[in-house]
């Protein structure tokens, strides 16, 4: 069984050991290493490095110093899959199935062999990890391991309870709403 505090610390491990792969010691030019934080109902101004006053968010603001801050974005969706759809294949998401709403059923999801971000940096050379909620489809043909994530550490589901915390068990409550 997994907890939240579990799943803190796996994802603070996942995070730093992504900081320096192994494969960026070798001799050669350095390659870039990046993170990508996509939070869900997090809005333009809930982090101090783009105006919140009132709540300290330092670490979120040190990363917005030192690397890259978007400050024009647009998200035309109001539910989080099909944002992150057309963030993982850089494409209009309601062009594809499963960008057209949030994943109704345990049949839907990301179809194989749609080109990913996450691919592509794969072939690339990169090592790749997902951490937090995929919530792009449950059964194994759409699984981030099959779209160009090495490792997963979280949730194929989306339907966790925000004051339970808890992670469904099934495919079926999965797709469920929980109270």
């Amino acid at each position: 069984m997994i907890n939240r505090r579990k799943l803190l610390a796996g994802s603070a491990a996942a995070v730093a050991s992504s900081f320096v792969p192994a494969w960026s010691r070798a001799a050669g030019p350095r390659t870039p290493s990046f993170l990508f934080i996509m939070a869900d109902d997090l809005g333009w101004a809930d982090l101090g490095c783009y105006g919140r006053d009132d709540i300290a968010t330092p670490a979120l603001d040190a990363f917005a110093r030192e690397g890259v801050k978007f400050d024009h974005a647009y998200a035309n969706s109001p539910v989080c899959s099909p944002t992150r759809v057309g963030l993982i294949t850089g494409r209009y998401q309601y062009r594809l199935r499963v960008g057209l709403d949030e994943p109704g059923g345990v049949n839907a999801g990301l179809e194989p062999g749609i080109a990913t971000l996450p691919g592509q940096l794969k072939r690339a050379g990169y090592q790749t990890s997902l951490v937090g909620k995929w919530h792009l489809g449950l059964k194994d043909p759409h699984s981030p391991l099959r779209h160009g994530y090495d490792r997963l550490w979280g949730v194929r589901g989306g339907g966790g309870g925000y004051f339970s915390h808890g992670i469904p068990t099934t495919p079926a409550d999965a797709c469920a709403d929980t109270p």
